[in-house]
Parts: structure tokens; C-alpha cells; sequence
């Protein structure tokens, strides 16, 4: 497999980033998918969308989403 120029991998991590962040996904999952900080995030990620982002749901931690019940007869 042939390597990809590292900023082909900037790039697309810089898009998964900012796209997440405006479909309003938890920041701190954000981090963790991507192996960053938030604080990292909030700085180079999040500046660029700040007049688009609501600010309030940026740190807020979310509960999870539970799988429906599976009723076994």
C-alpha cells in the first residue's frame, strides 16, 4: 500500500473534527476517537467554527444512547 502524504491525514482528521462538532457530537468523544484533548480541540478545531457552534453544548457530557431490550419468549 502506498503511503499517504501526512498532510492527506491532517486534513480529513481536520474535517472529521469539525464536522462532528457541527452535527453538535460530544466534544469529549471527539477527543477520544481521535486520540486528542479537548483542550486541543477547542483550540485548533473549534476556533474555526465559533460563530456557528453553541458554545453551551460544547462541554456538556451527554448520556448514552441505550440499545433497545431485546425480549427473548
Amino acid at each position: 500500500m502506498a503511503k499517504r502524504p501526512a498532510s492527506i491525514s491532517v486534513s480529513l482528521r481536520h474535517t472529521y473534527i469539525c464536522l462532528r462538532l457541527l452535527e453538535g457530537a460530544d466534544i469529549y468523544q471527539i477527543a477520544k476517537n481521535c486520540r486528542t484533548s479537548v483542550e486541543m480541540i477547542e483550540k485548533h478545531y473549534a476556533v474555526h467554527l465559533k460563530n456557528t457552534l453553541d458554545a453551551s453544548a460544547l462541554n456538556v457530557r451527554r448520556k448514552a444512547k441505550l440499545a433497545p431490550a431485546l425480549v427473548l419468549e
